[in-house]
């Protein structure tokens, strides 16, 4: 696979600070009681031909003033997870009420949330984009517009999240990648592919096998963004990446990130010691900056 290999060079973090500022209060109209914590949920997809199960945090304080909006946090899992994957642990269950946000766990089974090459039901980025947010929009009192919408995930997630920003500029404030497959597009032979069954055979289903380029070339973050207008940069989201010094994607998220520099498109990078897993010092780093940035836009009044 192009990109792939392992290095242990530093590249020192390219940061932009936005200023912190307090969480807007926006009025809407009052909704019927929903309960705060995790929630389960299922939505009926047109596109896949099946239902979809999802899953949602309320903040502690989506009950407390029942004119508010909130901000919404798209999360999205890795190859071996589910849209389970970050209510799994202790810490970030405790973390995620005490934020202004609703947080949407997303399932993407091996998608790399990506419309499949081989597989027509599995439409992962059409049941994202326009079944999935709608949805949300639909059913929680959210902040319905690019400056209250973020996308996170990991490994396989991290890939989906950047493509979803680049290709969907007007519907993310930010996005965000741990150790994300940035590669997984990036490829026109299945020889390039690394020698492991599991991951030629995830690969191939999503994207083909190379014969017919077509799905690659679409989503491949390295040719998206090099290929992309200059006068388009400016309406971009704000980019997260960060990757460990022993994992074997670092190269490529070094590579991708080298990209971002180039073009001048905004973005933070990170290199952080260990491999391919995710601390949660990682995930709370990123909503700290996710709220940076929500704050530092300009406020939207929602009418009653």
């Amino acid at each position: 696979m192009r990109h792939l290999g392992r290095t242990y060079c530093f590249i020192a973090v390219i940061a932009f600070t936005f200023a912190a500022h307090a969480q807007q209060v926006f009025p809407t109209r009052n909704t019927e009681r929903v309960e705060t914590g995790f929630k389960e949920f299922q939505i009926d997809s047109k596109l896949m031909k099946r239902k979809i199960p999802y899953g949602v945090f309320l903040p502690a304080s989506y009950e407390l003033d029942k004119q508010a909006r909130f901000p919404v946090v798209y999360l999205l899992h890795g190859l071996s997870g589910s849209y389970k994957t970050f209510s799994e642990n202790r810490e970030r269950l405790e973390d995620y009420p005490k934020r202004h946000t609703i947080f949407v766990l997303v399932e993407g089974g091996t998608s790399f949330f990506t419309d499949s090459a081989t597989v027509p039901d599995d439409r992962y980025e059409s049941y994202f984009i326009q079944e999935l947010i709608p949805e949300i929009d639909k059913n929680f009192r959210t902040i319905a517009e690019r400056n209250g919408r973020s996308v996170a995930g990991v490994s396989m997630g991290g890939y989906g999240a950047i493509k979803f920003g680049v290709k969907f500029p007007q519907m993310f404030a930010l996005a965000a990648s741990w150790s994300g497959v940035v590669n997984a597009a990036s490829w026109r032979k299945v020889s390039e592919l690394p020698p492991r069954p599991r991951t030629v055979q995830a690969v191939t289903a999503v994207f083909g096998d190379g014969t017919n380029p077509e799905t690659l070339v679409v989503n491949d973050l390295f040719k998206l963004f090099a290929d992309l207008p200059t006068d388009k940069i400016a309406n971009l989201p704000f980019f997260y990446l960060d990757c460990g010094t022993e994992d074997e994607l670092l190269k490529p998220n070094q590579q991708l990130a080298e990209i971002l520099v180039s073009r001048k498109i905004r973005h933070e990078y990170r290199q952080i010691p260990g491999g391919h897993g995710l601390q949660d010092y990682r995930v709370v780093d990123v909503l700290n900056l996710n709220e940076r940035l929500l704050a530092s836009q300009k406020p939207t009044t929602l009418s009653k």
